[in-house]
């Protein structure tokens, strides 16, 4: 199994399928599985509202108080709102999409998926596609990392 860290910033728009590359084979996108597609700014709702009003209550000075945790992110040098990883087994030649190889590994990922939330628990997956619609069936899972009980900055936050 091959797995990839994107490390730009991943392309949620083209995971979902809004608009198709040149690698991407329109007739075959109704294969696909969608496993989740949330919006992220409500998920960083969901994680860090609680913690970033603790937070700013805390403050003293108006410089350090944080509006909006996904902004602050969006526009940090340091940090990413998400990350993405993609998982594969094998390569267009030992696992082509159209093949019986292609299925088993398509099989394989939708077992892993299933799971991937309850083995990563501080990694809150908001999007997640298995595509069948390119060379080789993979799995591309956005997630947020987060931690809780931080004794410094949230005490919910970003890892």
């Amino acid at each position: 199994m091959k797995r990839s860290f994107i490390k730009g910033k991943g392309s949620i728009n083209h995971n979902s399928r809004k608009f198709h590359t040149n690698n991407t084979d329109p007739e075959h996108s109704h294969l696909n599985i969608e496993y989740l597609n949330e919006n992220i700014k409500d998920v960083y709702h969901e994680l860090f509202d609680e913690a970033l009003a603790r937070y700013n209550e805390k403050q003293t000075r108006n410089d350090r108080r944080i509006d909006n945790y996904f902004e602050k992110l969006l526009y940090s040098k340091q940090e990413k709102p998400f990350y993405e990883i993609i998982v594969q087994i094998g390569d267009k030649d030992n696992m082509g999409a159209r093949t019986a190889e292609g299925q088993l590994a398509a099989k394989i990922l939708d077992e892993y998926m299933k799971g991937f939330q309850q083995r990563n628990p501080t990694l809150r997956v908001f999007s997640a596609y298995l595509h069948m619609d390119e060379a080789t069936p993979h799995l591309h899972i956005d997630f947020i990392p987060y931690v809780t009980g931080s004794r410094r900055g949230l005490k919910q936050g970003y890892l």
